[in-house]
């Protein structure tokens, strides 16, 4: 095979990304560091997400999410992407990994409140707001985690496809 170690025709870590400075990955390497802990942590997750449990709840006012594992490291690392993701939400730092709803939430983040609650096997996170169109934008955004969490690199794939091709999944 290539000369990848351990990576099926020789591809490297991060070369999936590489070369697409356009569209909604636009600057996500060049001006924030942590982007390539965050990948990681999204790499992890959709490798293990056969042992993620995932709950939705629509809120009249937003979402109620329970996003947990078994498997200490996979818990560990939801733990850690839910803290970074709300870091980033805060610091008006997007991570859009292909998805039409996070600009929304990140153009609209003063009208959202978060509240995260760390369990033993992931986290619990509520979010709401006043605003009609940022309550839709929550709830698709929750549908998009839930099939990373179900489907894996394939969901992955999915949002990726549906971004170059200008629509939807």
């Amino acid at each position: 095979m290539g000369g990848g170690m351990g990576h099926p025709g020789g591809m490297q870590p991060g070369m999936m990304m590489r070369g697409m400075q356009h569209g909604p990955m636009a600057g996500m390497h060049s001006g924030d560091a942590a982007f390539q802990a965050d990948m990681q942590l999204v790499h992890e997750m959709l490798a293990s997400h056969d042992k993620i449990k995932r709950t939705v709840e629509n809120l009249p006012d937003g979402i109620r999410t329970v996003t947990e594992s078994e498997d200490p490291r996979v818990a560990q690392a939801i733990k850690a992407h839910v803290g970074s993701m709300e870091q980033r939400l805060k610091d008006a730092r997007i991570f859009n990994l292909f998805s039409p709803t996070l600009p929304v939430l990140f153009d609209n983040k003063d009208k959202i409140k978060t509240a995260v609650e760390t369990t033993q096997k992931g986290s619990i996170v509520t979010q709401t707001s006043t605003d009609p169109k940022v309550v839709a934008a929550l709830q698709a955004h929750a549908v998009e985690v839930s099939e990373l969490a179900r489907d894996g690199m394939a969901a992955m794939m999915r949002g990726m496809r549906a971004s170059m091709m200008g629509g939807s999944r």
